[in-house]
């Protein structure tokens, strides 16, 4: 497996410090706002990771925290009048809904910085009798250019950083280039006691606590956006190594930036509010399949910018309903096929194992999503030929398809896209009232409403009763159904 480094630019065959395990570690939300989909891009990148690490037969430990305290946060809880601690529940608790209905599971640890303080209280002053880190006015700092390596993951040289660019200018600094560890309260501020006063930690400064404490040393895995390489995780890399004098990461993972597609202009824009192109993922999800989203997003390597848009998420859906009809297809004719001789299905074997292996292909490759999409689809052409070519099943065609289906259906798993077995029917009591008053049924499953409905219909058309084939067909009609006449019989299709 190759995993790109960022911090060596290349392609790293992946050994864990541990066999057989990993210790993962990615930046969570500051819980001042609802999550946007540029920030979805990056939880999904990751979950992913861990995902198909698990598939590869790896015991997977993964952390990621919530930053609960923040200038970000005070500022909204001044805005909205509430208290900072409201905030950060608030939009920690939305953050956690929106991250189920996109399809991405809990880590194994979510840590919140306001209840690790004392570690970072531990390890500001493990920096300062280091001499890495030194008190000013209540604030402490960590000491840039005490640290050899500064600048090693984003390619920087400390020399050529100019003060203000993206630092802070402060008197209280000894340099320009130091950031913050420790922050003095200030009034209206969450804050805890320390050696040195009442403060708050800085945002640097909890990362590196947090992963240390529930992982260990060296992370295999640190991940996050690669808007985070500098200053964040320049920041965290330093002051980890120069606390305790080993290596931080073995390998560092950034995820590419989302952009908008402006279907009037028909540029990729970047998103920001003052273009009016802001999405927050809860309302992105509001308006489409949570499975869509997902299959737009993995069709892009993670590295590679990703551009969003109304017309490619109607692709992406209709992708999906695409593959979604074939396992359909696939477990309808094993179950309803006319029975027939068996036949030679070796190719069919063939082109299973052959989108399994090149599926873990591409995703060894640096987690390429978009290949191991292709190798999928490429077996889902192949399933709709088979279909076409086994209108009549002998038993060895029946657990072929049934296995064409399982296959497509756990590689999607592994990157998080489930299949539904059934159409989400959004009509059902009518469903179930329309089968009471054409055939009796009494019952309030709709699925079973529907094979009422469509044995009715099959008898009706053996003794010639056209007037009630019609009345159960245009009344499935007129309910969102679609019957389809197969030569294994009828079935029905919702929302075609």
């Amino acid at each position: 497996m190759q995993i790109y480094n960022s911090a060596t630019h290349r392609k790293e065959e992946f050994v864990p410090r541990e066999p057989g395990k990993v210790a993962m570690y990615a930046c969570g939300p500051t819980v001042y706002n609802h999550i946007h989909i540029g920030n979805a891009r990056t939880f999904l990148t990751f979950d992913v990771v861990r995902k198909y690490l698990s598939f590869r037969g790896y015991d997977v430990t993964f952390v990621q925290n919530i930053t609960d305290v923040d200038d970000k946060i005070i500022n909204r809880a001044h805005e909205e009048g509430k208290t900072p601690e409201e905030i950060a529940a608030f939009y920690t608790e939305a953050f956690i809904e929106t991250m189920h209905r996109f399809g991405i599971d809990d880590p194994d640890v979510r840590p919140r910085a306001t209840q690790e303080i004392s570690e970072m209280i531990a390890l500001v002053q493990l920096l300062i009798d280091r001499g890495h880190a030194y008190e000013s006015q209540g604030d402490v700092y960590f000491s840039v250019r005490s640290f050899a390596n500064y600048g090693e993951l984003s390619n920087r040289n400390v020399d050529e950083l100019e003060s203000g660019a993206r630092v802070d200018v402060n008197e209280l600094k000894r340099d320009p280039l130091d950031f913050a560890l420790w922050k003095a309260a200030k009034p209206g501020e969450p804050h805890w006691n320390s050696p040195w006063g009442e403060g708050r930690p800085g945002w640097h400064l909890e990362c590196s606590a947090m992963s240390q404490k529930y992982l260990g040393l060296p992370l295999d895995i640190h991940g996050g956006g690669n808007d985070l390489a500098f200053p964040h995780h320049e920041n965290e890399k330093a002051q980890t190594e120069a606390a305790y004098g080993e290596k931080f990461v073995n390998f560092w993972m950034h995820s590419g930036m989302l952009n908008i597609h402006n279907e009037e202009t028909g540029e990729d824009e970047k998103m920001s509010k003052s273009l009016g192109n802001f999405l927050l993922l809860k309302d992105v999800l509001d308006t489409c399949d949570a499975e869509a989203l997902r299959l737009l997003m993995l069709q892009t390597h993670y590295r590679s910018p990703l551009n969003f848009g109304d017309d490619r998420l109607k692709e992406a859906a209709s992708s999906l309903e695409r593959i979604t009809t074939v396992v359909r297809n696939l477990r309808w004719s094993a179950q309803n096929a006319a029975p027939s001789e068996d036949t030679d299905l070796a190719a069919c074997d063939s082109a299973r194992e052959k989108m399994h292996a090149d599926f873990i292909e591409a995703m060894d490759d640096d987690f390429n999503s978009a290949g191991a999409l292709a190798a999928v689809f490429t077996f889902v052409s192949f399933c709709n030929r088979f279909l076409e070519e086994n209108e009549t099943m002998g038993d060895v065609a029946r657990k072929a398809a049934i296995a064409n289906a399982d296959a497509i259906e756990k590689l999607l798993g592994v990157l998080g896209i489930h299949i539904t077995q059934e159409e989400a029917i959004e009509n059902a009591d009518e469903v179930c009232a329309l089968a009471k008053e054409l055939t009796g049924y009494e019952g309030e499953n709709v699925q079973d409403a529907v094979e009422a409905l469509l044995a009715s219909r099959q008898e009706a058309r053996s003794v010639k009763d056209w007037a009630r084939a019609d009345a159960v067909r245009d009344g499935l009609a007129g309910l969102g159904f679609v019957i389809e006449d197969t030569p294994n019989g009828a079935r029905v299709v919702y929302g075609k």
